[in-house]
């Protein structure tokens, strides 16, 4: 693993079986997923007492709460009796009860009934509430950490806070519009890595490059810890009102913003009126992934701005998807063992894949 280290300090990407391997997939699982914070969903789904929502945190079924006594909660979604998920979907109820045996426990997490438990001289209901998992919220956004012992979201989060509001963003202030789910056919971390540059902006994307100016010297990137940023302003003549760009970016926010929270949630904010999108991949497999997108704008940003603006990012993920996929098969072949990148334009993939070999490396 020295080597390994050694190679990755000089440019070289992690190996190319890493990103098929069913074997590393159950390590990251383990030692990636299990252990950091992740975007669950929107805060207003459990705005009220009653209210609860389910999730994924890696492979790992989550159920975040509201209980009766209005306190945030989150739990393991996965019944203590045989390992059925216990709910899905989203609303309210006084109890989430397991479809397979009725096992029913309370938003509080704790076991409230088990049907024939009163014929078993040992059963012990406090022993089998729920498994609590972290949860935090940050603006309309819910995080979850399926470590009970790991750190806050504020120390993952970092100077994000204040990255966003510099943008003229109030996260507090804003809606959610819509949402998306999409499946591709590549390894999650191949979706991650190839939003961490835009060096293959110019070639890949024609509309991003109209609206946005993607020159190494203007298209700036940078990292901290768990976050890694880029920074973009629209082209003048974009801002001119060039017809040939996707959207007018006029508008507050000045300067698009690119983030990535280790490992798997992506946070975007486009030039014109304040709006935010939230990204979350998961794996599904070594060899796919799924996710989800979700947008917030103002309230005072109208549908007809919201939806080019929506527009534009759905095509710019359609023209990420065949490329990551393209990706795929070719390191599916595995006839180039290793990478090469450009570490004056990739070097935030460099320290992705850094994390991801810090974070297996013990158990390799």
């Amino acid at each position: 693993m020295t080597d390994l280290r050694e190679a990755l300090a000089t440019g070289a990407t992690l190996p190319a079986d890493w990103y098929s391997d069913p074997a590393i997939l159950r390590l990251e699982q383990e030692r990636i997923f299990r252990r950091s914070w992740q975007y669950a969903g929107r805060a207003d789904l459990v705005a009220e007492p009653g209210s609860f929502f389910s999730c994924s945190a890696g492979q790992i079924p989550v159920v975040v709460t509201r209980d009766r006594e209005g306190v945030l909660r989150a739990f393991v979604n996965v019944c203590r009796h045989r390992g059925h998920v216990v709910v899905d979907g989203a609303g309210k109820r006084e109890t989430l009860q397991c479809p397979y045996h009725a096992w029913t426990y309370g938003l509080d997490g704790h076991l409230r009934t088990a049907p024939r438990s009163e014929r078993e001289s040992s059963f012990d209901f406090g022993e089998l509430s729920l498994l609590p998992v972290q949860v935090e919220i940050w603006g309309p956004l819910v995080f979850v950490n399926p470590d009970p012992e790991g750190g806050s979201l504020s120390e993952a989060l970092g100077r994000l806070p204040e990255l966003v509001a510099e943008s003229g963003v109030d996260l507090d202030s804003l809606r959610f519009r819509e949402r998306r789910e999409w499946e591709i056919a590549c390894n999650w971390k191949v979706a991650i890595e190839n939003f961490l540059e835009c060096y293959h902006c110019p070639v890949a994307h024609p509309g991003f490059s109209k609206l946005i100016d993607v020159d190494p010297d203007a298209y700036l990137l940078q990292f901290e810890n768990l976050v890694l940023s880029q920074f973009a302003t629209p082209r003048e003549k974009a801002l001119a009102g060039d017809g040939n760009a996707p959207y007018d970016p006029r508008g507050p926010v000045e300067r698009a913003q690119y983030h990535l929270l280790w490992p798997n949630c992506t946070l975007n904010v486009e030039v014109g009126p304040r709006n935010l999108s939230v990204d979350v991949t998961l794996p599904k497999g070594a060899q796919g992934s799924r996710g989800s997108t979700e947008y917030f704008f103002d309230e005072d940003v109208p549908e007809e701005q919201a939806a080019e603006i929506v527009a534009f990012a759905n095509q710019v993920g359609l023209e990420d998807s065949m490329l990551v996929e393209g990706v795929q098969r070719g390191l599916d072949s595995g006839m180039v063992p290793e990478g090469r990148l450009l570490l004056g334009s990739e070097h935030l993939i460099q320290h992705f894949q850094r994390l991801v070999f810090e974070a297996l490396e013990p158990a390799l």
